[in-house]
């Protein structure tokens, strides 16, 4: 029987490994978050540039190069709003419910076979997962009471449940997608989120009760008053119906993707010039604080420009994997959406090994910043490998699928030197009052770093593959090496925060 204690925060009996039941639901629910997401993310640019004789769009890969960076940053934009409305509207139960119906409502969408619904399904997808993805984190938290040692482990667990549904995905969706039908990938995807939920509505009473009703909504005036605003919310996804629908009537979509793209692209830029120019310009902030809200800036940058290295794996490693790739194996032709899978299950494999290494390197553990530069340096690595790929694959030659193999090894590597310590770099380093503000800055780092990988994918058929490939690659070189020659600055900024 679950505890429910003054602050909202539920213990329960040690039953899922040693942890609250309430893991279970939100494991499972997460789970199924990113098998749709990741189901349907291997799938887009595919499906996007395939000729319509074949049931694909016959986009060109610039157009769709700047819609998947759109839908990308937007997923991750959409997060800040998503939790804010959880917090003071919603709760976090509600978000994730509400959330999960959208994603589901919006690949539906994608697998009906008509153009407004697919651009349709698209806004409708990344605005639940801006609301459910944030707020379902937020409720690990609250199944732990302060100082429960279990906290930490907890969301290793949870962490689990992302790449397991990440490693899923595009085998099932991909197959059903590139073998049997674009649309029924798609549905699967819709079908898995809906599985999610099913499975989530079962288990709710296992999750705390501070979930259920947004901050400060104690009483029921405030309740009803956040029932009022919640249903008003509702309207958001029928509005962006709307507006989907009359452009493309207008032939706004078709002609002006690239401008939509750069309008994106200037609003991400200047709401990170003017938040990090506001945060410097007002505050009472002490010089310790100052010093460190400068390497949070500096993170900021590399944490983008990863990103836009490393979230080209659903656009232009896709297409490397579909257009140049030998997917033969023992005489079996795997689909390239296959491919995709290779991280997850890499993360898997090594993330045991490398909590082993920082643990294991006590003290000589490297910085935040070093981890970050290492994380740059591997995902450059990565696609100076595959510069060398697309060079023996020139003339349309394919070539074998080892070197992807290496890449996605790489860039997970890339990934496990600066993911795991970045929100918590952020939050370190950030001024207490500001903490969660800070949270929500490292989900627009992600933002601005897809819409970036977006439009780089946009030049795939503008350039040679390997020269393509090698100027990513010395482009995240000097970043790397950039910010390996800030270590030791940026360590003097930090103080005594490690």
């Amino acid at each position: 029987m679950a505890e429910k204690i003054a602050t909202g925060v539920c213990r329960e009996g040690a039953n899922f490994f040693g942890h609250p039941r309430g893991l279970a639901t939100l494991f499972m629910t997460e789970l199924w978050e990113r098998f749709s997401y990741y189901g349907m993310r291997a799938l887009l640019v595919l499906f996007m540039t395939a000729p319509e004789a074949a049931g694909g769009l016959g986009f060109s890969v610039a157009k769709a190069g700047a819609i998947y960076g759109m839908y990308t940053a937007s997923v991750y934009l959409l997060s800040l709003p998503g939790g804010w409305l959880a917090d003071r509207i919603l709760g976090q139960r509600k978000a994730v419910l509400y959330g999960g119906l959208l994603i589901a409502a919006g690949n539906a969408c994608l697998a009906a076979p008509w153009i407004l619904f697919f651009f349709g399904g698209l806004i409708i997808s990344a605005l639940g997962t801006g609301l459910l993805k944030p707020n379902v984190s937020v409720m690990v938290g609250q199944l732990y009471g302060p100082g429960d040692q279990r906290r930490d482990a907890g969301f290793s667990i949870f962490y689990m449940g992302i790449n397991l549904g990440a490693f899923l995905a595009p085998l099932a969706c991909g197959y059903l997608g590139q073998r049997i039908n674009w649309h029924l990938g798609f549905a699967l995807a819709a079908f898995g989120m809906l599985a999610g939920l099913l499975q989530y509505a079962a288990g709710s009473k296992h999750l705390a009760e501070a979930s259920f009703f947004p901050a400060g909504a104690s009483d029921p005036e405030a309740k009803a008053v956040a029932w009022r605003r919640a249903r008003r919310i509702l309207a958001i996804p029928a509005i962006a119906v709307v507006l989907a629908a009359l452009a493309h009537a207008s032939g706004l979509v078709s002609r002006s993707a690239e401008l939509l793209s750069n309008a994106m692209g200037a609003v991400l830029l200047l709401t990170s010039v003017v938040f990090f120019a506001w945060l410097f310009m007002t505050g009472e902030w002490s010089r310790a604080e100052r010093r460190r809200l400068a390497v949070d800036a500096i993170l900021f940058v590399a944490s983008a420009l990863f990103w836009c290295m490393f979230e080209q794996a659903g656009s232009t490693l896709n297409l490397f994997a579909e257009r140049s790739t030998d997917k033969t194996v023992l005489g079996f032709q795997f689909p390239a959406s296959w491919l995709q899978s290779l991280n997850a299950l890499f993360i898997i494999l090594l993330a045991p090994v490398f909590a082993w290494i920082w643990v294991r390197l006590g003290k000589h553990e490297p910085s935040s910043p070093a981890k970050f530069s290492l994380g740059l340096l591997a995902a450059a690595t990565g696609f100076a490998v595959l510069a060398l790929g697309a060079a023996r694959a020139e003339g349309g030659a394919l070539v074998s699928p080892l070197w992807l193999v290496a890449v996605y090894l790489l860039h997970t590597i890339g990934e496990l030197c600066l993911s795991p310590v970045g929100l918590s770099a952020m939050t370190k380093l950030a001024p207490a009052r500001i903490s969660g503000l800070l949270m929500g800055v490292w989900f627009l780092s992600l933002s601005m770093g897809n819409y970036l990988g977006g439009r780089i994918a946009s030049l795939y058929e503008a350039l040679p593959l390997d020269t393509l490939f090698m100027l990513i690659a010395a482009f995240g070189a000097i970043a790397g090496l950039l910010v390996a020659l800030l270590v030791r600055p940026a360590k003097t900024l930090m103080g005594d925060v490690k």
